[in-house]
């Protein structure tokens, strides 16, 4: 492993610490005598900060009551502390009227991790009665007060340099839009299997340990979930099949935005998790992968009104959360997760941008996905403002505007905003991965919209690059590839949740039994149907995702909300990677033949005009060239993109003609004549590996058989 930056010793109590007014700056900025505190309250009457010799102790070893004029400039309270540094163990208690009716929750006997923390040391543990601002054994719930002080968590804000970092040699990728290829991964899940075979299974490190394997697959970007500080055992619900405890693994209940969580780390969470996620950062760089992260500022882990105090419930509840206006003891729930984080009020949006500078210029991050983003463009009466909210700001801001990001265009409370983002975002494209995964299953009426998301969906992103369009067929929240062709139901009865839980409608097919199966007929259409799913993907224009384990052929057994699992249900066995290396052998083509083929990642729309040869850049075809069949009952398209380039500066390339047919029966497609021109068979997903995919193209005339449930590209030459 390698070397980390010493911590400080923590002065104990016998020392005595000079202090001065400090300055404006929020969260703990250390310089070469001292570290300067600060912290945003407008309504909290009295503000202290506590330092911390260790992380498990339960007293302070020095505590600082800031003077409300000497240590206060507006609404920030701040204190320069001399002859503490990195390493340093601190909270902050904030005191002020305890009145939950009308919003205001202060307790100070609550140590609040600070918002702008870049670490926190050890972790929560959601039973403890001390984490509440109010007294769990009373009837009155969250209208009684609680007096424990919740002190006794070892879990304390960590003073970070960041300076002390060298970066010497780090250069962002900037991959292109048009040439990235999205994996998205849980950093645990990824590598925490024993069959991964790595020094550090379920870390940073873990990941580079298999770096090999990402490069041959061929993937540009890594998406991580969640890696803000979360804790696991947020979750108190019980498996009924086990009896076990169940976890909260995914991390989209985050603590704090600025810090990096210590459950993907090596060592012991005291502050060396920042180093090795640069470490991680800088390494995938150096291999020629961008970084993006899953971010949620959306909703924090302090929940509902029966949540703990952690942070932001206990700095001032009224500014960091939407209350309910009719009586503000309660929160509005956009998010599905208790309460909402007031993203379009200056101070939280200040702080939400400030996180992601952070997490680019500190931690060199390429990108960020946002997680049910259209909370960003709400106003706390819940109107969409997108081109004046938060969402605007982050896409002119002077630094993130040049970084990948991406929304998920739609949150939990029936908010639906797909292509109504700001100039400068990415979408996830849910109406992509539905009618892709419609066509496969075999529904009708959906041919014609089909045809559209092929082409990049420009009724959503006319005003775009169709590289604003994230195409995906499954991502962490649903089935994964294989459950998609192997359950017509889900199966979440683990979580504890009656199966009410995840989505009801997923657009899957088991093809005849319900879940796993030796039936060789049932298995052989399954991963042809799979294989299907990953050639549409690879041909479509847009942004291509694909899902952790896909590529392998991984199950969770029906299970399509596997949050808080942490076992064989959601970790990547990868003794599949050879059990099913057909399917790893066709995504890896797959993906090498979309990055060799300039014709599939122009970064404009197609016109259907003319190209520079005279021939249009996209045309539809049927059975017979230029008839496509649109018609409600239609279960097959081709389509045919022209090689030649359509602008001055573009690469020549080869014709491309895909036929997709889920027809029950065989179709004869009549090939269009190009003059000069043969066809040429690349793939048929109705062969058994490895004649699905030609590594050698063959020649196939001037019309093919297309098998039921089929996908074939040529090439024309």
């Amino acid at each position: 492993m390698p070397d980390y930056p010493i911590q400080y010793k923590n002065p104990g109590p016998e020392v005595k610490l000079k202090t001065k007014r400090g300055y404006p700056k929020l969260g703990a900025t250390p310089d070469d005598t001292g570290v300067n505190f600060a912290i945003f309250t407008r309504n909290g009457r009295r503000v202290i900060l506590e330092l911390y010799q260790n992380f498990h102790d339960e007293k302070p070893s020095h505590r600082f009551v800031l003077d409300p004029i000497e240590n206060r400039t507006g609404d920030i309270w701040h204190i320069y502390v001399y002859g503490v540094g990195h390493g340093q163990y601190y909270g902050w208690r904030i005191d002020g009227e305890y009145d939950p009716l009308n919003g205001k929750r202060f307790n100070v006997n609550k140590l609040l991790i600070d918002p702008y923390a870049k670490a926190i040391s050890s972790s929560f543990e959601w039973d403890e009665e001390y984490l509440y601002g109010y007294d769990k054994k009373s009837p009155e719930k969250d209208l009684s007060f609680s007096i424990l002080d919740s002190a006794k968590s070892p879990a304390k804000s960590i003073v970070i340099d960041d300076s002390k970092y060298d970066w010497s040699g780090d250069k962002r990728p900037k991959i292109p839009w048009k040439d990235t290829i999205i994996y998205e991964m849980h950093v645990r899940f990824f590598t925490i299997h024993p069959s991964s075979n790595v020094k550090f299974p379920g870390t940073y490190l873990g990941i580079l340990e298999k770096l090999d394997h990402l490069k041959e697959l061929g993937v540009t970007t890594i998406e991580l979930m969640p890696i803000f500080e979360f804790c696991p055992s947020s979750n108190t619900r019980i498996n009924p099949l086990t009896g076990k405890r169940l976890k909260d693994m995914w991390g989209y209940n985050p603590i704090n935005f600025f810090a990096v969580t210590g459950n993907y780390s090596v060592g012991l969470r005291l502050g060396e998790q920042v180093f090795l996620f640069k470490d991680f950062v800088k390494e995938l760089h150096k291999n020629g992968f961008e970084v993006i992260l899953d971010v949620v500022y959306n909703h924090t882990a302090e929940g509902n009104e029966l949540g703990p105090t952690l942070s932001f419930r206990g700095i001032d509840n009224e500014i960091y959360y939407i209350l309910d206006p009719k009586c503000k003891r309660y929160y509005l729930n956009y998010s599905g997760c208790g309460n909402t984080l007031n993203c379009n009020h200056p101070v939280v949006k200040q702080m939400i941008i400030d996180s992601l500078r952070y997490w680019a210029t500190e931690m060199h991050v390429d990108g960020f996905r946002f997680d049910l983003a259209s909370i960003l463009g709400r106003t706390p009466d819940g109107r969409w403002i997108g081109d004046f909210s938060l969402l605007k700001d982050i896409a002119e801001d002077a630094i993130l505007h040049d970084y990948k990001l991406i929304a998920e265009g739609w949150d939990a409370a029936g908010g639906y905003f797909l292509g109504q983002f700001p100039e400068g975002w990415a979408e996830w494209n849910g109406k992509y991965r539905d009618v892709v995964r419609r066509f496969v299953r075999g529904d009708e009426g959906v041919v014609a919209e089909l045809a559209t998301r092929i082409a990049g969906s420009q009724d959503l992103y006319s005003g775009k690059s169709p590289h604003a369009s994230i195409n995906f067929i499954t991502c962490h929240d649903g089935f994964t590839l294989r459950d998609l062709v192997s359950y017509r139901y889900k199966h979440n009865e683990a979580n504890g949740e009656d199966n009410k839980d995840g989505m009801d409608e997923n657009f899957s097919c088991n093809y005849g039994i319900e879940g796993e199966t030796d039936d060789p007929v049932i298995n052989k259409i399954r991963k042809q149907q799979v294989k299907n799913f990953i050639t549409i993907l690879m041909v479509s224009h847009g942004t291509p995702m694909i899902l952790m384990g896909d590529e392998m052929y991984r199950t969770q057994f029906g299970n399509n909300n596997a949050y808080c699992h942490d076992d064989e249900t959601t970790w990547l066995n990868w003794e599949l990677k050879q059990k099913h290396a057909d399917i790893f052998s066709f995504f890896k083509k797959m993906i090498h033949f979309r990055k060799s083929h300039p014709a599939l990642r122009r970064p404009h729309f197609f016109t259907g005009s003319q190209t520079l040869a005279g021939i249009p850049d996209l045309t539809w075809h049927g059975v017979k060239p230029f008839e496509p069949d649109f018609s409600y009952h239609s279960h097959s398209i081709a389509f045919m993109i022209s090689g030649a380039p359509t602008r001055v500066g573009e690469e020549e390339d080869d014709d491309i003609y895909v036929i997709l047919n889920q027809w029950r029966e065989p179709l004869k497609f009549i090939l269009p004549y190009v003059h000069g021109k043969k066809w040429y068979r690349v793939v048929d997903t109705s062969y058994d590996s490895p004649d699905d995919f030609l590594d050698d193209p063959e020649p196939v005339g001037y019309f093919y058989i297309a098998q039921p449930r089929s996908s074939v590209v040529l090439i024309g030459r």
